[in-house]
């Protein structure tokens, strides 16, 4: 007997990618935060058969177009449906964004004292209106602290829809 593969989440945390101490301030927490979106979703979602729904997170932080596409072969193979990237930072919206037409998406930008995931936020929604590929935004309506790693009962909400 066949046994069938339900569909997946996979969660993008992307990064600023600039050097020099940049990029490496910030891996820990954006990978905390893709864990714990993970963590929310498997525990509150199931798919229609009762089955608990499964998490795929990219297995790098993604700044750049190599990152990006290690990220999608990953999630080819993984049977991933539906993509949700995370980001408590500014990077290059055309580079990282989640380019398969036919995969829902959605992007949390974290709301955030310093390094505003907004600006990221704002940036891949335009570069995917622009590819004509819709996406979901999240945004907390609070700002929360730089080291605040708990997700906010909006953007909860917001994910878990």
């Amino acid at each position: 007997m066949k046994k069938i593969s339900l569909p997946k989440i996979g969660i993008r945390p992307v990064i600023d990618g600039r050097r020099m101490g940049v990029r490496e301030s910030l891996e820990e927490q954006t990978m905390n935060m893709a864990k714990a979106t993970a963590a929310l979703i498997t525990e509150k979602i199931r798919h229609a058969c009762g089955a608990q729904v499964e998490c795929v997170i990219a297995d790098t932080c993604i700044a750049g177009m190599a990152e990006s596409a290690a990220c999608e072969e990953k999630f080819s193979s993984q049977n991933v449906g539906v993509t949700i990237t995370v980001t408590p930072c500014w990077c290059y919206g055309s580079e990282t964004i989640d380019m398969d037409p036919m995969r829902p998406k959605a992007i949390w930008g974290f709301n955030g004292t310093e390094r505003p995931g907004a600006v990221y936020l704002a940036a891949a929604l335009a570069a995917h209106s622009q590819k004509g590929i819709p996406a979901f935004s999240i945004y907390g309506h609070d700002v929360q602290d730089a080291d605040d790693t708990s997700i906010p009962a909006d953007v909860e909400e917001k994910l878990l829809r």
